[in-house]
């Protein structure tokens, strides 16, 4: 059933709110400029409110049950940090206001800089960035400046493993760089021999998700960073997989150039929906000089009873800013408060348990799915959705019918040198009886596929909207709405 719209609960002569007088001279627009009718829907507070929570118990969220979806790390967002997110210190300043009047601002910012760093082996991070994306073109471009404040302009391509992030290839093409793509093995690591024979003196670098989108740890990935710095390039790491490395291991140490963090990922500040997100980058000492500027520093040291001051400093070679301002200010608090509620024990258990939880579920369904690589995985594991004695039952089919089992569907069709794929990874915050309840329902899915293959082409049964024909709906989209059978264009309401 379609839920109904706020202009049809519209009634006339409904009033939800009242303005008082202006305390300001009238100004009268331009004639041309004003309508002589504007079909606002006219309702009571009440009815508003009613609308919009009800639209919004219809929203799946991870405080409401489990959301396997892989790669995207939706695990649960700590209260406390929507309590720090808040404090009017933080929530009612202004970018623009004198760094004297926001020196808590500035010291959370640069304690975090030092979290990101020491968590991560690098030298230097800046906060700018606002999605993981947006951190990955950061990243990729600090890497091209760098290669052109040398004078070696002709490293015009970047070498990309089938088992990247699906930005990664996006990224590369938006800076201007040819994408070279490079196979797995058949153990799911990089193919060494494939990426000897690609690297020469043309090659950028080499980005590299670590642990892969297939949830597995590449074995030979310090091989992997010999091979492309032995050829000039550099190696920039997808870190939005960190979650499965806290504690046990630093890419810097590893001999990565360059790194993004997603912190709506493995920091727990939320971003479901398409946002907010925030993307920090981390370099080398080497690349320091091409961070986005400004980046928050210590302008003056403390002297006898005087704190420092904290301010801003513009690196010397930065690409430029990537962002309005300073980053996603109310992530950075988040992210910083998660950091510090655990500290560096807690981190580390952090991606224990999230490895652990992802190694258990998977060895409850493992032989009830196919898994194409067996071994141990990290946070995350991919199997196929299909099984051969079952042509017409696709991924697609099992991530709907987990719906009705109140379940968000993991990942579909991503890794794609995975048939079939389902990407799942259950998380840390998850307990050991979500996880077996999670696994009986997979296991139940493949129950229901052999027994009544109708129900699974029909699910979703119980959710509010029933299958969608996705594929319209992407390429004809309704982006008007009618009312009084007349369409108004979003623009005009």
């Amino acid at each position: 059933m379609t839920e109904p719209t706020l202009y049809e609960l519209s009634s006339p002569g409904r009033v939800g709110v009242r303005f008082p007088g202006s305390d300001v001279p009238q100004y009268s627009p331009p004639a041309e400029l004003v309508r002589s009718d504007l079909p606002f829907p006219e309702l009571a507070e009440i009815d508003v409110i009613r609308h919009f929570t009800h639209l919004s118990s219809m929203n799946y969220s991870i405080d409401k049950g489990f959301y396997p979806l892989g790669s995207c790390t939706m695990k649960y967002n700590p209260k406390i940090n929507e309590v720090t997110a808040r404090l009017p210190g933080f929530a009612l300043t202004h970018p623009l206001q004198p760094v004297e009047t926001v020196q808590g601002n500035l010291y959370l910012m640069y304690q975090l800089q030092e979290f990101l760093k020491e968590i991560s082996g690098f030298d230097a991070v800046s906060l700018q960035p606002a999605a993981g994306a947006q951190g990955e073109f950061t990243g990729m471009k600090i890497i091209d400046a760098y290669h052109k404040s040398r004078g070696d302009v002709k490293r015009t391509r970047v070498i990309i493993p089938d088992s990247a992030h699906g930005t990664n290839p996006a990224t590369s093409s938006m800076i201007g760089l040819e994408v070279v793509h490079l196979p797995s093995d058949k153990r799911g690591n990089v193919d060494l021999a494939a990426l000897k024979e690609i690297c020469d003196d043309t090659i950028s670098g080499l980005m590299l998700t670590n642990p892969n989108t297939l949830g597995l740890f590449d074995e030979n990935v310090c091989e992997v960073i010999e091979i492309v710095h032995a050829a000039g390039g550099l190696v920039y790491g997808d870190g939005a997989n960190l979650n499965a490395l806290l504690g046990i291991t630093r890419p810097g140490d590893l001999g990565f150039d360059v790194m993004h963090f997603n912190l709506h990922k493995t920091f727990s500040t939320p971003h479901g929906g398409g946002g907010p997100g925030s993307g920090p980058v981390a370099v080398t000492a080497e690349l320091a000089d091409f961070l986005p500027s400004p980046i928050v520093s210590i302008v003056e040291e403390a002297s006898d009873d005087v704190p420092p001051l904290y301010g801003f400093i513009d690196p010397p070679q930065s690409i430029g800013r990537v962002k309005t301002f300073f980053g996603q200010f109310g992530m950075l608090v988040r992210a910083y408060t998660y950091i510090r509620m655990h500290g560096p024990d807690g981190l580390r258990k952090v991606s224990e348990y999230a490895v652990l939880n992802a190694n258990y579920l998977l060895s409850k369904v493992r032989h009830k799915y196919t898994l194409p690589y067996g071994r141990i995985c990290m946070h995350e594991f991919v199997v196929e959705g299909v099984w051969p004695d079952l042509p017409d039952i696709h991924a697609l089919d099992i991530a709907k019918r987990l719906m009705d089992y109140d379940f968000h569907p993991p990942t579909n069709y991503f890794p794609l040198i995975v048939h079939e794929a389902l990407m799942i990874e259950p998380t840390e915050t998850e307990s050991i009886d979500m996880l077996d309840q999670a696994a009986e329902i997979f296991i139940k899915c493949r129950r229901t596929a052999y027994a009544d293959p109708a129900a699974m082409k029909a699910a979703p049964l119980t959710t509010p909207v029933a299958r969608l024909d996705e594929v319209t709906a992407a390429r004809n989209p309704k982006l008007k709405y009618e009312f009084n059978g007349k369409e108004a264009d979003e623009n005009e309401n």
